[in-house]
């Protein structure tokens, strides 16, 4: 058996949208598959959970998510094109409420939670790594880089570095990687 799901299985799996060209392991878990969209050139990792809720997913195009990386909420997750989740990053559009006004966990009706949602919005040529951590309602603008092990609440700046818990701005990003963008769009067509 290959490790990864065939063009015709993935099509087969009633994803909302699948693009071409996908390379998804049959170790990945999808829920609510009927509310995930996936581009073109996109790789996701072994034991990776990616769990849809009602604002849905969406992956573009040329997108890799490594292994054990976890997408999971009731608010929409937006991925770019060109952008990238190293290892163990986890995305969470939902998020209990933790001051002990209220239960915790998806068992307990809601009456007694108090669970926030917002959309988490990951743009163009970004990149997160290892182990980082992205609450409900940030937007990573393009060329975003996130270090490892980063706690990101808030909102991060276009083409710059971001690292800590919480992460902080610690730099610029080049942008030659849009000029880079543009070669191989050309070369493609």
């Amino acid at each position: 058996m290959k490790s990864f799901y065939t063009e015709e299985e993935l099509k087969n799996l009633n994803f909302k949208s699948i693009g071409n060209n996908c390379l998804i392991s049959r170790n990945a878990i999808f829920y609510n598959i009927s509310k995930i969209s996936i581009g073109n050139n996109t790789r996701i990792d072994d034991f990776c959970v990616i769990s849809a809720g009602d604002g849905g997913i969406e992956i573009g195009n040329y997108i890799h998510i490594s292994v054990f990386c976890s997408i999971q909420g009731n608010g929409k997750i937006k991925i770019g094109d060109f952008s990238g989740l190293s290892s163990k990053t986890s995305v969470y559009s939902s998020n209990d409420d933790y001051l002990g006004e209220f239960m915790t966990n998806p068992m307990v009706p809601k009456k007694y939670t108090n669970v926030t949602e917002a959309d988490v919005i990951i743009k163009k040529h970004v990149i997160v790594g290892s182990g980082s951590v992205i609450l409900p309602g940030v937007t990573l603008n393009d060329g975003v880089a996130i270090g490892s092990l980063s706690l990101v609440k808030k909102d991060c700046e276009e083409f710059c570095i971001y690292f800590g818990t919480p992460c902080k701005k610690i730099g610029e990003r080049s942008r030659n990687l849009l000029k880079l963008e543009s070669y191989f769009i050309s070369d493609s067509n």
